[in-house]
């Protein structure tokens, strides 16, 4: 037995306290010190009063759950459901609530004793009265948590709590965090009682906001209440409709609040319901109107970020004349902050812009000649690319301004990106000419404008560093296929470059050689330059030696598209060549190399079989 408690003290996991129980991690000593061997077993549970008994029964049970079998989770899941109203509300949550703050507690466990406390809760009902605030201590952090996972299930159980609880249990418990002094505490308890709204029905909790939104008392109460409804707002969507009105008329007053932080956060929810609201119930919005067109005048900095944002998501709910007229009176604070240097104005000056020019009543000349210069001169720079969800929001507002004023126009500025030094800077060119091109064609593209794009896609072909090529690639096919028949011209030195990255001594610039021909195909066999694909069939041919499996997985992607576009007959080198030099390839392991030698190897069965002897069908086979 002292080898065996040694061995256990090694590992530093403790033996089973009990048969039937599974065994407990050293971080879970704490919570189950009472079952751990000696008096916690069954001899010494004679000697328990009736509460540490059933204290014990509960320990045993989570136990269970937390670190048992599936089978074992089961039964105790459904023994503690089962019997929740027998153990009663306080020996349940005093033994839940501690194993649930635990800092050593993994995303999987905590899963578990969310469904625990689902499950007790739904049988409790009412007896859960006196614990909502201690449950509201533990869950509410997770309604903030990094890990989006965490925010749904702190979301689920404060609206079981909710339901279980009742309305006004659940405004008694929360209403003194409301004007707390700590922000974090204000913060955790708008969106918990966003989620009480969400659960128990907006217009239950409408007279409640109405009075905290005007609160006298103090500026953090109304800061609280105007909160909660930009997070209703985030959460339930379009479900703020029918309540839309009334909601605008709890926060509205907030625009004028002497309190700055109140009207940033006020403008910021009327950004939300406008957003959860598009494209209906502009006539809701009608008593804010004013009071931010004097805000975008009068504030700076965060302030006037929040007035923006509010007026960029109002603008689209407008109709066509009046939102032409607002989008130009605010385009002129708009590209005045264009130079701001502060990261936040820039993602909401972008998403401005976005909504406003997507707008009917705004003009094609207009955005042309007054937005697009500004915006590619202040945006359109090098910093820009260097955080994707920027570089993300940059490609979409630029795309929505090509779609206003066409094509052309954009493509212009961007071509000289594309032969810009910085490679995260090209990268964004090229996605978003593939957005532009993918979107609107090449239609309008010039004769000029076609040569300096096939330029700039061939300039980063050859100066791509890094392994993540999937932007330069799909813009390369993009804007080939766009152009059609007009590549003619350009396809042998497409093809020359190709030739000379192939031999490159680096593997992912052959791959990348490769894949281009895989994407660039279809278009030579549009502008028939079937001896340049059969030319290009012969060099891939040559590079089926290749050592690296990614890269042969791309030579042979390449050969599979040259021979789907200029048929088997016709392929060089012919069909009775390439099939022995794929036989060993088959017994590759790598699965982009077997994917695509199958294809390759099931095409020529399915169109030429009579190309090659029965004899290495016979070997392919075996």
């Amino acid at each position: 037995a002292g080898g065996a408690d040694a061995a256990a003290a090694a590992l530093d996991i403790l033996p089973a306290p009990a048969p039937g129980l599974p065994d407990v991690k050293p971080e879970d000593r704490p919570y189950f010190e009472k079952i751990l061997g000696g008096d916690g077993g069954a001899d010494g549970d004679a000697a328990l009063t009736a509460e540490e008994d059933r204290e014990r029964t509960i320990m045993r049970l989570l136990l269970k759950i937390k670190n048992g079998t599936p089978q074992m989770r089961k039964g105790a899941l459904r023994q503690i459901t089962d019997r929740a109203r027998e153990f009663g509300p306080a020996p349940l949550f005093n033994q839940i609530l501690p194993l649930l703050m635990s800092p050593t507690l993994e995303d999987s466990e905590r899963h578990l004793l969310v469904k625990v406390i689902d499950r007790v809760l739904y049988k409790l009902d009412e007896l859960v009265r006196p614990f909502v605030h201690k449950i509201l201590v533990v869950i509410e952090p997770m309604l903030i948590d990094a890990d989006y996972y965490a925010r749904v299930e702190g979301r689920e159980i404060i609206a079981n709590l909710a339901k279980a609880a009742g309305l006004a249990t659940m405004i008694a418990t929360m209403r003194p965090d409301i004007d707390h002094a700590d922000e974090f505490v204000r913060n955790t308890t708008a969106r918990a009682f966003s989620v009480v709204a969400s659960a128990l029905g907006i217009p239950a909790l409408l007279p409640f906001l109405k009075a905290v939104c005007a609160s006298k008392k103090s500026w953090e109460a109304r800061h609280t209440g105007i909160k909660i409804v930009q997070q209703i707002a985030i959460l339930v969507g379009c479900a703020v409709l029918p309540h839309l009105r009334a909601l605008v008329e709890c926060v509205q007053h907030g625009l004028k609040d002497e309190q700055q932080k109140v009207r940033t956060i006020t403008a910021l929810a009327v950004a939300a319901l406008a957003e959860a609201a598009a494209p209906y119930g502009i006539e809701s919005f009608d008593g804010v109107l004013r009071p931010l067109w004097h805000g975008i005048r009068q504030h700076r900095g965060k302030a006037l970020a929040a007035f923006l944002k509010a007026i960029g998501f109002i603008i689209p709910l407008m109709d066509a004349e009046y939102a032409s007229y607002y989008t130009k009176e605010v385009m002129i604070i708009v590209i005045r902050e264009l130079a701001s240097p502060d990261d936040e104005m820039k993602k909401i000056v972008l998403k401005v812009i976005k909504q406003c020019v997507s707008t009917d009543g705004v003009e094609a000349d207009y955005v042309r000649k007054d937005i697009v210069p500004d915006f590619f001169r202040h945006f359109w720079v090098r910093r820009m690319a260097l955080d994707r969800r920027n570089a993300k929001a940059l490609t979409d507002t630029t795309l929505e301004l090509a779609l206003k004023c066409g094509a052309a126009d954009v493509l212009a500025r961007l071509a000289p990106a594309l032969k810009d030094e910085s490679e995260p800077f090209r990268v964004m060119a090229l996605e978003c000419v593939d957005a532009v091109v993918g979107a609107m064609g090449a239609a309008d593209v010039d004769a000029r404008l076609e040569k300096a794009l096939v330029d700039g896609l061939l300039y980063a072909f050859q100066e791509q560093a890094s392994d993540e090529a999937s932007a330069m690639l799909a813009a390369f096919g993009t804007v080939l296929g766009a152009l059609g028949a007009r590549v003619k011209p350009y396809l042998p030195q497409v093809a020359g470059t190709i030739k000379w990255q192939l031999k490159n001594r680096l593997a992912q610039k052959r791959q990348q050689a490769a894949d281009l021909i895989a994407r660039v195909a279809v278009v030579m066999q549009l502008c028939d330059e079937e001896q340049l694909m059969g030319h290009l069939g012969t060099v891939l041919y040559e590079f089926l030696g290749e050592e690296y499996p990614e890269v042969l997985g791309s030579i042979l992607a390449g050969l599979k598209a040259i021979v789907s576009v200029i048929g088997m007959h016709r392929m060089t080198p012919p069909i009775k060549e390439l099939l022995p030099r794929l036989t060993p390839i088959l017994k590759n392991r790598h699965e982009r190399v077997q994917e695509n030698c199958i294809d390759l190897v099931g095409r020529i069965a399915d169109r030429a079989p009579e190309h090659v002897s029965a004899r290495e069908w016979m070997g392919i086979s075996y």
